[in-house]
């Protein structure tokens, strides 16, 4: 249990500078259980604690961890380049917490990616020792053939990798579909994967991570939402 001042605590939760936090307060635009409250320097107890602030009910937490449906031509960078960065698809608190992707997806890949603005979990999210199987599906610009399968599950030599690199599984889902586990991480690993195959990735969508699948989150593309505990337990690998 810990409590905290109003204006700590609407900064944590990504609300703006402490001071305006404070204005936000003093000028009557937050409200805890229907009650105005205009002073700031009030200790709260967070746990469990709810607010309404610019017309939204929100929740405390002390981080969030959430799951976002990507859609194409959005790119997994807090400074994009050349297309809208992931977190104009979030809420501006967000961007205020510093909640930044767990790894990335290309600009045109779809699908399940992590957000939180924790960052031991970014961290072992991230990590290829913790071997975490992401589950992708590709569609392919030739047919999928018994041969690409077994090539795949056999392993492919990239030119800058020191050995071959092998699918965990690899199977097909349609004459131009294959769906591919992969645990190592590496850049475009698909995608050149395919293509030292003998292939081309014309599409991909990763549709689980661990034992979280994109499909029981029930997202449309562009949607997001947070984690339960339930859920991110499902991200922990399993011997």
């Amino acid at each position: 249990m810990s409590k905290l001042s109003l204006d700590k605590i609407l900064q944590s939760q990504g609300f703006g500078t402490r001071k305006y936090c404070r204005e936000l307060i003093e000028d009557g635009e937050v409200s805890i259980a229907g009650e105005t409250v205009r002073g700031y320097k009030q200790a709260l107890e967070t746990e469990g604690l709810r607010f309404h602030i610019f017309d939204e009910d929100w929740e405390y937490r002390a981080h969030v961890y959430i799951a976002l449906n990507k859609p194409a031509n959005f790119e997994c960078s807090r400074k994009p380049s050349h297309h809208p960065g992931v977190l104009t698809l979030l809420p501006e608190q967000f961007s205020w917490r510093d909640v930044q992707p767990v790894g990335r997806l290309d600009h045109d890949t779809t699908g399940m990616l992590l957000m939180s603005d924790d960052g031991p979990f970014i961290h072992a999210q991230s990590s290829p020792k913790r071997h975490i199987p992401k589950v992708y599906q590709a569609s392919t610009a030739e047919a999928v053939t018994p041969e690409l399968v077994n090539t795949l599950l056999a392993g492919v030599q990239l030119h800058d990798e020191p050995a071959p690199l092998a699918a965990q599984t690899c199977r097909a889902l349609d004459t131009h579909r294959i769906e591919i586990i992969l645990e190592q991480g590496k850049y475009h690993q698909v995608k050149r994967m395919l293509a030292a195959a003998g292939n081309h990735c014309a599409a991909l969508q990763r549709t689980a991570i661990g034992k979280l699948t994109l499909e029981s989150l029930q997202l449309q593309e562009g949607e997001w939402c947070y984690l339960t505990p339930e859920q991110l337990a499902l991200l922990v690998p399993t011997a």
